[in-house]
């Protein structure tokens, strides 16, 4: 089985059709430099609305802890992903499950993982002042290397087109797709999605 975490959910129609076509997570963005930012009060808004079983992402980037707590103590966020600079130390003062990222390309060494306990690693392309939603493919040979370390969440320019390559290379835990399923930075394409649970509900 492979995971469906769809990101950078900022409406509440998109979110509800979307959890309805049977995807594990949905991300909420809150790093306030992104173009899918979504405040902690309308994400609490689209929460209130999803049905059971659907896992709540909260998106941090070299956040302040006083801000990440903010943000949990306003919203029922499930899962927190890192996708900064984050220590282990930073990540540990959180008692929740934690997704943390790394950016990679061919330079990338794998033995940072080795430092880092979570629930799962998310590989996405390193594209420099950017963290995440680029759209940019990586070399998923990395990908492959990375599943020694944990489970493995494959990133970075994934769509409809590309997945199923993806998928039967890699065989990851899970994918976390955005800007390969929308119309426009943050307004999710409900057939994109549906396309995407199909060649994941293949393998």
């Amino acid at each position: 089985m492979i995971y469906i975490k769809i990101c950078g959910i900022t409406e509440v129609d998109d979110a509800v059709k979307i959890a309805e076509l049977g995807v594990n997570a949905l991300g909420f963005i809150f790093y306030p430099k992104s173009k899918r930012y979504i405040s902690p009060d309308k994400a609490k808004e689209i929460i209130d609305c999803l049905p059971p079983f659907i896992n709540t992402v909260g998106v941090f980037v070299n956040e302040k802890k006083e801000s990440v707590i903010d943000v949990l103590n306003r919203c029922p966020i499930d899962i927190l992903q890192f996708h900064g600079d984050e220590t282990p130390e930073y990540y540990r003062q959180f008692n929740k499950r934690i997704i943390k990222a790394f950016r990679v390309n061919k330079d990338f060494s794998f033995d940072v993982f080795l430092k880092f306990t979570a629930s799962a690693f998310l590989l996405d392309s390193l594209v420099t002042g950017e963290y995440g939603g680029t759209g940019v493919v990586f070399d998923w040979d990395l990908a492959v290397k990375a599943k020694k370390y944990g489970k493995i969440i494959l990133s970075g320019g994934l769509n409809p087109e590309n997945l199923s390559s993806a998928v039967a290379k890699v065989n990851p835990y899970g994918v976390d797709i955005s800007s390969g399923v929308e119309i426009k930075p943050g307004k999710k394409d409900i057939r994109k999605v549906e396309e995407i649970v199909k060649i994941c509900n293949f393998f």
